[in-house]
């Protein structure tokens, strides 16, 4: 079975049941899933084909405002953990650009409001907005 070629039914139950097949595709190994798919569905239910998600305003609200990942992290600390974060990005940066080390540097993903110093001037700049409590608001 080639990449566009997907089959469209499944046969079941010894041969008496015909129905639509599932089709997700294995990131892994490229085959076709094996289950049926949900009536009026092209998925299974492992594949997405039960859920729905919240319809209204109010519900989507609702599931935006308690997302949580893993059970342990709100948005309030995920917020809490990035500033901190790109706080920590900025003094690598300083002792960088002020020649203080030359170790590497964190590798990956920046974190939301993380802007980089890249000279002198912008290194006196944010040490005077941390020192007044404006980091998080300085655009450097």
């Amino acid at each position: 079975m080639s990449d566009i070629e997907k089959e469209a039914t499944i046969t079941l139950a010894g041969g008496r049941i015909r129905c639509r097949r599932c089709q997700a595709k294995s990131k892994r190994s490229g085959q076709q899933c094996k289950k049926p798919a949900l009536k009026g569905k092209t998925v299974c239910g492992f594949h997405g084909g039960k859920s729905t998600g919240p319809k209204t305003l109010e519900g989507r609200q609702r599931i935006a405002s308690v997302k949580i990942v893993h059970g342990e992290e709100t948005r309030a600390k995920r917020g809490e953990r990035s500033e901190s974060d790109a706080r920590m990005r900025n003094f690598e940066d300083l002792i960088h650009v002020l020649g203080m080390t030359t170790a590497p540097r964190w590798r990956g993903r920046k974190p939301n409001g993380y802007i980089a110093i890249t000279t002198v001037e912008q290194a006196k700049a944010w040490i005077v907005a941390d020192a007044l409590g404006l980091h998080s608001k300085l655009k450097v």
